[in-house]
This record gives structure tokens, sequence and C-alpha cells, in this order.
């Protein structure tokens, strides 16, 4: 016996007369007083079944019993549909199927929600993610992820790189968050962690001559959730041995637009535009500017230097934007609430109404210098910040990512992929100290390998980060190669010889022992895919995701354990944890 013989979406006025049989699932069922219509729905569309007393009353009797998400198979002669009833939205609407064999597969119990009901409770999605996952919305989803990775996949072929497989279980090291624990049964009290990525796997693979090394990886890192973060996720993870930046970079570019071609997409023009981290921080106030649209930030600080205005003259940094719209005094208090929310006392503003006269409070402040430096179009508003240049970068970044999203600022733009280049190596720790900006395996610059380890200010390292449309994809860099330079950034970390041997002596031995020249990237996959779905957030591109509180609807996981179970892997709880 077979199941079918071609999918339900598959059929088309060239195989009218064919004999078929098919199989799926119950999307609709009609009852027309002697004919009943049956919709039967798999993953590539429907197909309408028609079931006629005359022709099969046996067909006819089963058709009774058939309830929506019932996995039918039917038998039948394609037909083509009268010419009124031809759909014209469906690529099967113009044939259907005259049954003459209809067998009930599976039944199924009365449902939580129907599957073409609009707003479900996430939850309760999550919780019969299986029903979830017949929508066209999860289909869609997850056959674009596959196509995704396929590409990247052939891309990497064709390049010269092998897919090599390196553990879940490692050592903890300092990624940035918190680690995953797993106890061990035989060696109690120790635990290995779950690995937050394959990092120091794949330069040991540079070390042991892979040369070019990648892996669609699966990583755990104990975050809080938000859209665009999961405690286990997909990465694209790349290494490349004897490489320069540009070389890294093309072979993320050739999988981006790999990827754009494999669905359909027009792909991104490359090169892609490269910008320096001191350039985008002045210009967007972000190290992850969305470039579909300008409003640029314009510095002031010269300008208003002895201001009437107090609190420009008194700053160390004075910076503005204009925004293409005049604002109400109502707008302009909603957008002083963003501004404080990214850390400013205020919002002082100019408003250019539609006849170009300016009005605010600060105006009568401002010397005619300082009022002209400022003059914008009619009908704008000039929003200002004062303060610290960080400060400062991060109100007007704020604001200008809240009005782009605002205002529409970049609905119907291009897609607008960029690398940002030249990060600081260090950065200071708010424990006190210095710590890795990116992760303290990157590569300073050439030449600034024997920087101040007490003030390691002006080290830039060479660590690079992919963005699109605002969002960031990813990051890597060139890796450090001379043991001598990699002990110079832990010292500048404040960490001790002893305690740099005890994490990470395996790596310190491995550079010790003939180490290349390597760099790499590692590309969040399911974000990736998120953004290429038009998806809100990566749980709709994910089979089984979790909810915020990082609960998993579907199985109810996690879950106490018994006490014997703790017991054998040398666990105790402490009294009064909540369970």
């Amino acid at each position: 016996m077979s199941w079918r013989d071609l999918y339900c979406g598959e059929l088309r006025s060239s195989d009218i007369g064919r004999l078929v049989t098919v199989a799926g699932w119950a999307d609709t069922r009609r009852d027309h007083g002697g004919l009943v219509f049956i919709d039967l729905r798999d993953h590539t569309g429907k197909i309408q079944l028609v079931i006629n007393p005359e022709r099969s009353a046996e067909a006819a009797a089963v058709s009774h019993e058939v309830r929506n998400e019932f996995v039918l198979r039917a038998q039948g002669h394609v037909v083509a549909r009268a010419p009124e009833a031809v759909n014209p939205n469906l690529p099967t609407g113009e044939v259907e199927i005259q049954v003459e064999n209809i067998e009930i597969v599976s039944r199924s119990t009365p449902l939580p929600f129907q599957l073409d009901e609009e707003h479900v409770d996430e939850t309760l999605r999550l919780r019969y993610r299986w029903l979830d996952l017949r929508r066209d919305r999860m289909q869609n989803a997850l056959r674009l992820s596959h196509a995704v990775v396929a590409a990247i996949r052939r891309t990497m072929d064709e390049r010269g790189f092998i897919d090599v497989w390196t553990p879940s279980m490692t050592r903890g090291t300092p990624e940035g968050a918190r680690d995953f624990l797993v106890p061990v049964r035989l060696q109690p009290g120790k635990f290995f962690a779950l690995a937050q990525s394959p990092q120091l796997f794949k330069q040991l693979c540079m070390v042991g001559g892979i040369d070019r090394y990648y892996q669609i990886a699966t990583c755990w890192r104990d975050e809080d959730l938000r859209a665009d973060r999961q405690f286990e996720f997909r990465q694209l993870d790349l290494e490349l041995a004897f490489a320069e930046v540009e070389d890294v970079l093309a072979v993320m570019e050739d999988a981006i637009v790999a990827s754009f071609d494999a669905v359909g997409r027009e792909p991104p023009r490359q090169p892609f535009e490269r910008l320096s981290y001191p350039d985008v921080m002045r210009r967007f106030g972000t190290d992850k500017p969305d470039l579909r649209y300008g409003m640029e930030i314009q510095d002031a600080t010269e300008v208003t230097r002895g201001s009437g205005f107090g609190v420009f003259a008194g700053a160390d940094c004075v910076r503005y934007l204009v925004a293409p719209q005049a604002f109400t005094r109502t707008e302009l208090a909603r957008l002083e609430e963003v501004a404080k929310e990214w850390g400013a006392k205020g919002l002082a503003y100019l408003v250019v109404d539609e006849s170009g006269e300016v009005r605010s409070p600060i105006a009568k402040f401002l010397s005619p210098a300082e009022v002209a430096a400022f003059a914008a179009r009619p009908a704008s508003t000039v929003l200002f910040a004062a303060g610290d240049e960080a400060g400062v970068a991060r109100v007007l970044g704020g604001l200008r990512v809240h009005l782009g999203r605002e205002l529409g600022l970049a609905e119907g733009a291009r897609d607008a992929f960029h690398w940002v280049l030249d990060f600081p190596l260090f950065e200071e720790s708010e424990y006190g100290g210095w710590t890795f900006l990116h992760h303290p395996f990157t590569a300073p610059v050439a030449g600034q390998e024997g920087w101040d380890e007490e003030l390691p200010v002006d080290v830039r390292g060479q660590h690079y980060d992919l963005i699109w449309n605002g969002w960031e994809l990813g990051s890597g860099s060139i890796r450090i190669h001379d043991v001598e330079v990699q002990q110079r950034v832990f010292r500048t970390m404040g960490m001790s010889e002893d305690e740099a041997h005890s994490k990470f002596g395996f790596l310190l031995e491995a550079l010790a022992m003939g180490a290349p020249p390597h760099g790499g990237f590692a590309m969040g996959l399911d974000r990736f895919v998120a953004l290429m779905a038009g998806e809100p957030d990566i749980r709709q591109v994910i089979a089984f995701p979790k909810v915020a509180s990082g609960a998993d609807p579907l199985t109810g996981a996690p879950t106490p354990m018994p006490a014997d179970v703790l017991a054998e892997q040398g666990i105790q709880t402490l009294p009064g944890l909540p369970r």
C-alpha cells in the first residue's frame, strides 16, 4: 500500500484524468446536502476532495465522520473544477479530486485553538506546539530556516571549509554570561559547563592544521530570555588559518548573499560598507546603527562654548539630531521620557514650524551663531543632548532608534548590511580595572602589541561586527596566535599567571606549539532567520522554544528532581529555594 502518490499542493490541470492517492489533514469540511467537500492539507498546500454518494456510498459514509485535523488518505481521479468553482487564490484551484475511497487514518480530539485563529496566546501555542507547527506561519519559517542553513553549508563546502563537531560539555570560561552546569556522577562535586560557543575549540582546530573549520553549532547561555535570546541557540561558527580581516568578511558576505538567493530575495550588494567603531558611535550613538535612514548625530560642542544656555556651556559634549517632523508639546514630552530612559536629565529642543519659525524655551539663551548652526528645514525638530560623550551618544542613539521606528523612516528602504571595525580591545570594568570588549582572545591591531598594561585606553582590536538593519547578526575577530600577547591580555585583565594557567592552560600550551595566524566569525542563525522571515522574535523560527520565564510549556520543564537522583549526582538543594 502507498500512503500517497504526490503531495496535496502539487496537483495542476495537467493532472486531469489521473488516478491519485493523497494523504494529509482535514483543513475544512463542508456538507452541501449530499456532496461533501473536504480541503485536504499537507505542508505543500491544499486540494479539494469531492465525495459524491452516487460515486461511492462507502466514501460518503466515512466523510460524515470527518472533523477538522483528522488525518485522511483518499484515492480518486483528478477532474477540472466547474468554471464558477475555480479558486484563483490556490495553486490547485483549477482542479479537485472525485473521491472513490477515503480512509480515516487518525482522529483528533477537540482542538484548544483553530489553526486559522488569530491572536492565540503564545503560551497556549507553545503548549500545543505540534498543532502550531501545522500552521503556514511555522511551516514557512522552519522551511526558510532549512533553506538558509543549506545555502550556508553549500557556501562553506565550495570554499574549502570542513564541518567539525566540537564538544558541548567543556570547562567553564569567561564568555560574558552564566554557564549551564552539568554534574558528573563519577566525580562528585565537579561539573562540566555547556559550551557558550566553540571559541577555544575552533582555535585549537587551527593550531591542529584543519585550516578552514565551520559548524552549525548549538550553544548555551544562562541569560534572561528576550525577543532575540534563548537558553540554547544555533550559530554559524567558522574559523580560517592564515587569514586577514578581509578574508573572513568576504566569506561571511558570500554566505549572506547565498542565503538571500536561496529564499528568492534580492541579495545585498557586495562588498558591504565598512565603518569604524569611533565613527558609528559619533554619527549614530550605537555600534549597531540602522543605515536605512539618515538622521545622523551632529556635533555642537565647539559652537556652544560660552553659550548663554548653561546646560550647553558647562557640558563636556553637546550634540544633536534633526527629526523630520515638527513635534507638538505632547509629543516632545513623550520624547523626553524616552531620553530619560537612556540616562538624560531632560531634553532640549528647537521646533521649526512649517513657516520656518523657531519655537523653544531655550531659544532666547542662544546666540545668533548658535541658532544659525542649528538651522533646520521647516517642519522639523532639533533634539539636543549634553553631558559626557558616552552619555550623549547613548541618549541620542536611543532617540534615533525610537524615532526611526515611530516615524517609519526605514519603510520601503533597501536592506542595509554593514561591518563595524576598529573596536577598542579593552574597556573599563564595572568592578574596576580592565576587561575585554569582545573576548580575551582577540588580537590587537598590528603594531599595538606593546600596550600599557595599566592604562590600555588606545589599543584597538581586530574585532568586527556584522549589522543588518540595526540588528547585530554576529561578531568575530582575528585571534591572538602569539602566547606572549595572550598572556599580556590576561595580565591587563588583572589575571595572575596561576589563574591564567588554571583557566586557559591548554590554550596557552597550544599557542606555544606553533599556532598559525587565524580568525573567524560567529553569526546567530536564529536571529538571522527571524529577520529573513520578518518575525518579531526568534521563538517564531525555533521549533520548540522556551518562554520568557525559561519554562517549556510543551513538556513542563524544568522540573524538580527526586532526592535520590540528586544524591547520586552529589547535589543537595538549599532549603527555601522556590520549586
